[in-house]
C-alpha cells in the first residue's frame, strides 16, 4: 500500500522511530520519505535510518513533487488527520487518486509486538509504583483540595521531570468522582471520603492507564480490595470489582469486543446498577492512550493474541459517588493477562 502519514506524531513515530510537530511520512512501495523543515533536520537524520529525510519549507509542495515523479495512480491517507485546507491543496497539486482509510495507523498497530508489550509492561510497572507513592503522599493530607492533590499526583507521576504522563490525571473525591472525567475543584479531602485516581505514565512513548478507587480514613491505599463505611458504596464497589474480574477471566481470543463488554455490563446490570455504567468497558493502549481495539457494546472487532486493552467498568451515581477499577491486559495464549 502506498500511503501518507500527515502530522500525527505517534503515527509518524511508528513508521520510522522519530516524530516532530511538522512532518509527513510517505511510503511508496519499498521507498519511504520523511519530510520536515530545517528545525528538525539534525534530529531527523540522526534518528531515522530506513527512510530518506527531506528538508523543505513546504511539506505539501515537496510531497507533490515526489508523487508527480513517481507516477503512482493511487495513494492512501487517513482523513482523520487532515485539515480541509491541507487536503484541498493536496488534491490541487497532484493527479494521484486519493483513497480514504480512517484509522489505518491504529489498525496497523492493533497487534502489539513482543517489544511493544515489554515497553507497555514497563510503563504499567512505573505507573503502579506511582500509585503507591501518591497514596503515601496523600495520607494525612486531610483538608487538601482536589486542585492541590491533582498537582501533587501529577508531580509524582512525572517523577519531578523524568517521566511523561499518558494524560492529565483524574483525582476526585466523593460526589465529584461521579463524573468519569472529573475536573479538579476546591473541594477539600475529609475523613470518610471516597478517592478515585485515574492516571498513567509513558515509557519510551508507550502509555499506561490505571484506575483505583479507595476509602480515605486518614491513610490511603490503592489496593484492589477496599472497605467503605457506606453499605451502598461497598455494594457498588464489590459489583465493579466483580465485573472487572469476570471480564478479564472470561475474555478469550476469538471473541468480539462487544462480547467482552457484555461480560462486565451483565454483572453490573444484574446488581441493579446498569444505568450507572455510562461508558464502554475498555480501549486499546499503545503509543496513543486510546486506540484499537475498543471494548464497547458496538464493536465487532475480533480480539486476537497480541492486543492490549483496558478493562475499566464503573458505576457513577450523580451527587453521591463514582467508582472505577481499571487494569491493562494483553491477550496471550488465548487469554487476558493483566500487565
Amino acid at each position: 500500500m502506498n500511503y501518507i502519514v500527515f502530522k500525527n506524531e505517534n503515527a509518524l513515530y511508528y513508521e520510522c522511530g522519530y516524530s516532530c510537530d511538522n512532518a509527513l511520512f510517505l511510503k511508496l512501495g519499498k521507498e519511504s520519505f520523511f519530510i520536515t523543515d530545517g528545525r528538525y533536520e539534525l534530529d531527523a537524520k540522526e534518528s531515522i535510518k530506513d527512510s530518506k529525510v527531506l528538508i523543505t519549507n513546504s511539506l505539501l509542495d515537496e510531497l507533490a513533487k515526489i508523487l508527480k515523479k513517481s507516477k503512482i495512480k493511487k495513494i492512501t491517507i487517513d482523513p482523520i488527520h487532515w485539515d480541509i485546507e491541507s487536503f484541498n491543496k493536496l488534491k490541487e497539486q497532484v493527479p494521484t487518486k486519493i483513497k480514504f482509510l480512517a484509522n489505518f495507523s491504529h489498525k496497523k498497530r492493533i497487534i502489539k509486538s513482543s517489544n511493544e508489550i515489554k515497553k507497555l509492561k514497563k510503563a504499567v510497572s512505573i505507573g503502579k509504583k506511582s500509585f503507591k507513592d501518591i497514596a503515601r503522599a496523600i495520607s494525612n493530607l486531610e483538608g487538601s483540595s482536589e486542585l492541590d492533590l491533582n498537582f501533587l499526583a501529577e508531580s509524582i507521576l512525572r517523577d519531578y521531570g523524568s517521566c511523561d504522563i499518558s494524560f492529565e490525571p483524574i483525582l476526585a473525591f466523593a460526589e465529584n468522582a461521579a463524573k468519569p472525567h472529573a475536573m479538579p475543584t476546591k473541594k477539600e479531602l475529609k475523613i470518610g471520603d471516597l478517592v478515585l485516581l485515574d492516571a498513567g505514565v509513558k515509557y519510551k512513548r508507550y502509555c499506561s492507564d490505571r484506575t483505583r478507587t479507595a476509602y480515605f480514613n486518614g491513610d490511603l491505599e490503592f489496593n484492589i480490595k477496599q472497605k467503605f463505611a457506606s453499605k451502598k458504596i461497598q455494594k457498588a464497589y464489590d459489583t465493579v470489582l466483580k465485573a472487572h474480574d469476570v471480564a478479564i477471566k472470561k475474555a478469550k481470543s476469538g471473541m468480539k469486543a462487544k462480547q467482552i463488554d457484555k461480560l462486565a455490563r451483565d454483572v453490573i446490570e444484574k446488581a441493579g446498577f446498569g444505568k450507572y455504567f455510562v461508558h464502554s468497558t475498555g480501549h486499546g493502549v499503545g503509543l496513543d492512550i486510546h486506540e484499537m481495539p475498543y471494548i464497547s457494546s458496538k464493536s465487532d472487532t475480533i480480539i486476537e493474541d497480541g492486543m492490549v486493552y483496558t478493562i475499566e467498568p464503573g458505576i457513577y451515581i450523580e451527587g453521591e459517588f463514582g467508582i472505577r477499577i481499571e487494569d491493562m491486559v494483553v491477550m496471550q495464549n488465548g487469554k487476558a493477562k493483566v500487565l
